[in-house]
């Protein structure tokens, strides 16, 4: 089969890999047009050659492997330079965002509108520069991927049958091709492109960079052959652009050697990031199964703080009751997904105490800060008092347009109903610093400082500007 994918040129774009006695593991990742091999890259006065991954229409993708020490000034690149923060045992910045996209039209979407915030980072960068990029989900929107077959052209309301495997393998070429555009949307603009050629990325997915609800929705669709098709070819795009990986890789990078869940952590000095993947094996009952939860139990925490990534919100209103109302709706009934995707959701009441035990549990050895998206909104939460405390920041997002105000106060209010799954540990839903409302309706990013061995946050909001830093629990 041959994808309609044309030729196109991206990156660098420049991923974390760990560290490695006391240096920075990296990979860079280019496209290049079949049959244009990309030169060496420089760094430390070594060439690397670059490997291909995979072709994907009328392009080749190529990665790069290379360490830097910390302390070197970055690697160079076909004739340009590009300077990277390789310091991180003393004070560090990095920062955090989420969905990166739209439902609909966003591949058609101005760049400069689409990105302001991005450009936003930018200028933070030129200022103080960042040493991580976390991505906590929805790196790119790939609900109308299934448009223009067949086969998905109404998925996941209704999907059509393949006739036969030559027309599911059409399907798959078709998927990747479509996957393949929206990420070059993602990473091809100005601000977005020039950020993450400078600062190393990590990222863990959700639903969209599959698709809306995928594993809140019925099992016929997500089992069938054409639910595996899309995705089969959603994870082999994840791995690709959002982590410069292919199959093989997989023991390398991530905690479950089989692959059947993405889990992952990494370590600087002094911190942990931790971040479970909620989708791999997510069903309507279920967040993660045996193999997410037993990469998860396995993380170890940091020796000074913790940041677990949660690419749903962790600690949450309580929904339960919303879900029972709105079952006796048939109107609300579509919104059903969207509150099973949510810890909070009665399906998920037992795995969600489950996940807020782990997190007590590392909370015993250092401060952990749950990072979490998903919701479009920006806010944040705690779990606890004192030397149990865990708090939670939500910045969300970077690209998606707020939802209107009155949504964010409607959400303020449910949130002031409280819940307490684990006995003795209230959560409770906070307004970030400066504001009164629990829930901030701007695009935003979230920044987190350590300085002199405190950490803080400060959220970069579309119309309000940054907020006042706030102290994270040491």
């Amino acid at each position: 089969m041959t994808s309609d994918f044309g030729a196109t040129r991206l990156g660098p774009i420049l991923y974390f890999r760990g560290m490695a006695e006391g240096a920075l593991r990296l990979a860079v990742m280019v496209l290049r047009p079949t049959g244009e091999v990309p030169g060496d890259l420089g760094a430390e006065e070594r060439t690397h050659a670059p490997q291909p991954l995979r072709e994907i229409g009328a392009n080749t993708v190529w990665r790069y492997d290379f360490t830097l020490p910390q302390g070197a000034p970055g690697y160079a690149l076909e004739g340009e330079s590009y300077p990277v923060q390789t310091d991180v045992t003393g004070d560090l910045r990095f920062a955090f965002l989420s969905c990166n996209g739209e439902e609909e039209g966003d591949l058609d979407r101005d760049h400069h509108e689409r990105n302001a915030m991005w450009a936003d980072m930018c200028e933070e960068h030129k200022t103080r520069p960042f040493a991580l990029l976390l991505q906590g989900g929805d790196q790119i929107y790939a609900d109308e991927a299934t448009k223009g077959h067949r086969l998905t052209e109404d998925w996941p309301k209704d999907f059509e049958k393949p006739r036969d495997a030559e027309e599911l393998e059409d399907l798959a070429d078709h998927l990747s091709s479509r996957f393949a555009e929206r990420y070059v949307q993602a990473l091809f603009g100005e601000a977005p492109s020039w950020i993450m050629a400078r600062v190393p990325t990590l990222a863990i997915w959700d639903d969209h960079d599959i698709c809306d609800g995928w594993g809140s929705l019925y099992r016929d669709r997500t089992l069938s052959e054409v639910g595996q098709c899309l995705f089969q070819v959603a994870r082999e795009m994840y791995l690709l652009f959002q982590h410069a990986a292919v199959e093989a890789d997989i023991p390398d990078l991530f905690l479950d050697p089989t692959g059947t869940s993405l889990s992952w952590q990494r370590r600087l000095p002094g911190l942990s990031i931790l971040a479970p993947d909620l989708r791999a094996e997510r069903g309507r009952r279920q967040v993660m199964g045996a193999h997410g939860w037993s990469a998860t139990e396995a993380m170890e925490p940091g020796e000074t703080h913790t940041f677990l990534v949660s690419s749903v919100p962790l600690l949450g209103p309580r929904l339960s009751l919303v879900e029972r109302f709105m079952l006796l709706i048939p109107t609300m009934q579509k919104y059903e997904d969207d509150l099973r995707d949510q810890w909070q959701s009665r399906a998920h009441r037992k795995e969600w105490v489950r996940m807020l035990k782990q997190v007590l549990k590392w909370r015993q050895t250092a401060p952990v800060t749950v990072l979490s998206g998903e919701i479009h909104l920006a806010t944040r939460a705690t779990m606890g008092k004192g030397k149990h405390r865990v708090e939670q920041l939500v910045a969300s997002g970077i690209a998606h347009r707020a939802p209107p105000q009155g949504y964010a106060r409607g959400l303020g209010a449910l949130a002031g109903l409280g819940d307490a799954p684990v006995k003795g540990h209230p959560i409770r839903i906070h307004p970030l610093p400066g504001k009164k409302q629990r829930y901030t309706a701007e695009r935003n990013y979230l920044e987190l400082e350590r300085s002199g061995g405190v950490w803080s946050a400060i959220w970069h909001l579309e119309d309000s500007g940054p907020t006042p830093p706030m102290r994270l629990d040491s």
